[in-house]
């Protein structure tokens, strides 16, 4: 008797269906506070870019906010960091 196959980690991920581009607004967690990797990165950009630190934003606000420092900044585009 032939069992179904099981997917396989890695060979059947589809990165159009991936968390990592899920847009900050939809994330699950995005109304907790920004976690402490994001408060540190975030704390840095803002140091270079001459602005602001917030330390009060959600997980959702702060992603968005790194991603319009790195772009102002004009560091390469990545994929988000963020634990969500």
């Amino acid at each position: 008797m032939e069992h179904p196959k099981k997917p396989v980690a890695g060979r059947d991920f589809d990165p159009r269906r991936s968390n990592l581009e899920k847009d900050p607004d939809d994330w699950v967690s995005g109304d907790d506070p920004m976690t402490d990797a994001q408060s540190s990165y975030l704390a840095t950009l803002c140091e270079q870019a001459h602005e602001e630190f917030e330390p009060h934003l959600t997980k959702a606000e702060a992603s968005k906010r790194i991603d319009a420092l790195r772009a102002k900044l004009g560091l390469p585009d990545h994929h988000r960091h963020d634990v969500h």
